[in-house]
């Protein structure tokens, strides 16, 4: 995965407008006048994307966004009224320590789920090829490798992120450092468990283009991927990198199916029963 760090103040997303629906996934966006600065980012609530049986998800519960890097005193504010109690952070340690949560405040419990699948986390054989070969179709080939290795690096931690989801500590809010891919594995994940349709499932995982956009209109491309990877990729290689595409996410869907039989199968190897899964349910959508 490329959670490539990106600037925050600069940030300029595509106009959105509230309570703007996509199409027939009936995707519910109305972040942008409830915070106007976490919406020019990767961030989002989950709540109003349609479940099984004519239900949603609730809103207010379950967030997603980018890491704090990302983060100024307006993303502080905004985040502090929302009253999040609890962040799952899927990132390193190394990227933690980096770039750590100024904003948490008393009552918000951070949990620590390391899914060490990000390119520069593993300095794995796929990051040297990166360096070696710096193609978009190598850049392809190492996202697609991490993003099969993604079920299996967050199902021990998938019990614990249950846990504080049915002992209340909720609004939550689960990231990583781009938001994109980690995040965006996690997240799919959840919604397929709720039946959330696939394509609105897709939906939202491509909402996440707008960390490629951001970037490129920080002006700050070169200096930002330097930093990630050091050395600057050329533009295919880039668009790779910082993007997202269907391929990478049905390469994830297609792990669970191979390796449980399927998001049932996969909740119940990380120990979520049919009494907890159907309690998860019952908090974390609407009839």
């Amino acid at each position: 995965m490329a959670d490539v760090g990106s600037p925050s103040a600069e940030r300029r997303g595509p106009e959105r407008t509230a309570a703007q629906r996509n199409g027939e996934t009936g995707l519910l966006i109305d972040d942008q006048s409830m915070n106007p600065a976490l919406s020019r980012l990767n961030f989002r609530d989950l709540g109003g994307l349609p479940t099984g049986g004519g239900g949603c998800v609730r809103s207010g519960v379950l967030f997603r966004c980018e890491g704090p890097g990302s983060f100024d005193e307006a993303h502080h504010a905004e985040l502090a009224a929302l009253g999040i109690r609890s962040v799952a952070d899927l990132r390193s340690e190394g990227e933690r320590t980096a770039e750590p949560h100024y904003w948490i405040v008393e009552g918000c419990r951070v949990l620590a789920l390391d899914m060490n699948t990000d390119l520069r986390a593993r300095r794995a054989e796929q990051w040297a090829a990166l360096r070696t070969n710096p193609t978009a179709d190598c850049a392809f080939a190492a996202m697609v490798h991490n993003y099969r290795l993604m079920p299996s690096a967050f199902l021990p931690h998938l019990s614990v992120m249950v846990d504080a989801l049915l002992a209340g500590e909720t609004p939550m809010l689960v990231h990583c450092t781009a938001g994109k891919d980690r995040t965006g594995v996690v997240v799919a994940l959840f919604l397929e468990y709720l039946n959330v349709p696939r394509d609105a499932i897709m939906a939202d995982y491509l909402q996440s283009e707008i960390v490629r956009q951001n970037i490129l209109a920080s002006g700050q491309v070169e200096a930002r991927l330097f930093k990630s990877f050091g050395f600057v990729p050329p533009s295919e290689m880039v668009a790779v990198l910082t993007g997202v595409e269907p391929d990478f996410l049905d390469v994830a869907f297609g792990a669970v199916v191979a390796g449980w039989g399927g998001v049932t199968g996969y909740f119940e190897a990380a120990g979520i029963d049919s009494v907890r899964g159907r309690e998860l349910k019952r908090r974390l959508t609407d009839f």
